[in-house]
Order: C-alpha cells, then structure tokens, then sequence
C-alpha cells in the first residue's frame, strides 16, 4: 500500500493573494470555485498535486524546510526576471559564470523557491 500525494499546502496570510501569484507562476488557473477573501485557495497544475494555500493567523518566521524548485520552459534568467516583474524577490544568487546553478528566490510572503536551468540552458552548457 502506498498514499498519493494530493496537495502541497502552503501556510500564508492571504491565500486568495499568494495563489494568485503562484497561478502567474505556472500559467494555471485557480479553483473556479476560488474567490477573494476565501482562506483557503487552489492552483490546479497541469499534471500532480494542487497548490493549496491556506490562510493562517501566524507570519512566516524562519527559512522553508520545504520548497519548489522551478525549470522553466524558457532560459533560467529570462524566467528570473519574470518572476522578479510578479513579485518575487531574489534571495541568493547560485548561478554560476559557467552558465550552471540556480536561483533563489521568494514569493510576495517570503517562501523561497529555486529557478534552475531549463533544458535548452542545460543543452547550452553540456556541448
């Protein structure tokens, strides 16, 4: 017997506002049932588990022990930059001169989360 992953929760003050930006991230749309003010909020992703926001009372304190790790369908620093144009913010800078590494990131309530190369940026360095 195995169990299904069906969701990766993530805690936050504004769960409506968080999906939202998160729906921008992926290019998914939010539960149609979803709506401004609800405290607790999908983003269904094309294949896996939801995003699921929920509203909680506390502020984020201390570094995720738990993220996503992002490769985009364009270059690594092209999606960096769009994701900074949403809303995120760069935490630490893990790309390297050779073209490898990633980027750290965090979203407008300071969940970090990591952009790492796409497949043509792999493809790039590998040759």
């Amino acid at each position: 017997m195995v169990s299904v992953v069906q969701n990766v929760a993530v805690d936050c003050a504004d769960a409506y506002g968080l999906a939202r930006f998160w729906s921008r991230v992926t290019g998914r749309p939010l539960h149609p049932d979803d709506r401004p003010g609800d405290p607790e909020v999908q983003v269904m992703l094309a294949e896996g588990p939801v995003l699921y926001f929920n509203q909680v009372p506390e502020a984020k304190t201390v570094k995720n022990r738990l993220h996503l790790c992002l490769r985009p369908e364009t270059s690594r620093d092209q999606e960096v930059e769009r994701l900074l144009g949403l809303g995120a913010t760069l935490v630490a800078d893990r790309r390297d001169p050779d073209g490898s590494g990633w980027a750290v990131l965090a979203d407008p309530e300071g969940n970090e989360f990591c952009v790492l190369r796409s497949e043509s940026d792999r493809a790039a360095t590998a040759s």
